[in-house]
């Protein structure tokens, strides 16, 4: 056998057992999710319920929970620490601004809260005191949007009409599905996607990119999921 065919039946070799590693791993992956999202919508209705007119209530309930349940290694810190059932005035402004960013992505900006992060789940507080539209990306995960305050509306390009998802309601976008979607002024979800992480990310930092060139909120998003993930890695949690 010449050199030449030698090495293309290893790179072939490498690329069939690389195929059948992400096949295995793609049938067995739901293995590794720390979350449901039925009940994460039953911990938003709860929320809801207790801190009816404050969104930062409604987080600081959500986030304080999930510490309680899956600890604080996996589970980033409370970004509304001040917030009380009983108190009249809970401030919008987190404490904690660095954990913070703006995200564009798909033509839509908003600003996210990662609370975890992982090779399989990622789970975020996101939306926009604005609003915004835009492209929601066709991804490697399926995507729960869990309205926490205001309504989305999305739709696909098979359908003449639009989807709302009120305050208190679930969006699935499925695997593979995309849509265009609408994010209305003051709306924010928690967000969880379950698959494959990894593969989303330059959908989701494209845009700094090739328009708004704002690195330095490209380093830190980068700095904040990298450290989750790793963070994630280390105690076991793919």
């Amino acid at each position: 056998m010449s050199t030449f065919a030698w090495k293309w039946s290893i790179r072939l070799l490498i690329l069939a057992l690389l195929t059948a590693l992400y096949s295995w791993a793609d049938t067995v992956k739901s293995k590794w999710y720390i979350f449901d999202h039925v009940e994460l919508q039953k911990l938003v209705d709860s929320s809801l319920k207790l801190y009816p007119n404050s969104t930062a209530g409604v987080v600081h309930n959500i986030v304080s929970t999930l510490r309680e349940t899956h600890g604080p290694t996996l589970i980033s810190i409370d970004p509304f620490p001040e917030a009380a059932p009983d108190k009249l005035d809970i401030s919008p402004l987190s404490p904690h601004p660095s954990l913070w960013v703006f995200n564009n992505a798909g033509g839509a900006m908003g600003s996210m809260y990662i609370i975890h992060a992982s090779i399989t789940e990622y789970l975020i507080i996101f939306g926009t005191a604005l609003g915004t539209e835009g492209h929601s990306g066709r991804h490697t995960a399926d995507d729960y949007f869990m309205m926490i305050e205001g309504e989305q509306w999305a739709y696909p390009s098979y359908s003449l009409e639009l989807e709302r998802y009120p305050k208190g309601t679930m969006h699935h976008l499925r695997r593979g599905e995309v849509k265009q979607y609408k994010m209305h002024r003051g709306a924010f979800a928690l967000e969880l996607a379950q698959g494959w992480i990894p593969p989303m990310m330059p959908f989701g930092l494209a845009d700094t990119l090739s328009s708004t060139l704002d690195f330095p909120t490209f380093g830190r998003t980068v700095w904040l999921t990298g450290q989750k993930m790793i963070g994630s890695l280390l105690v076991g949690k793919i």
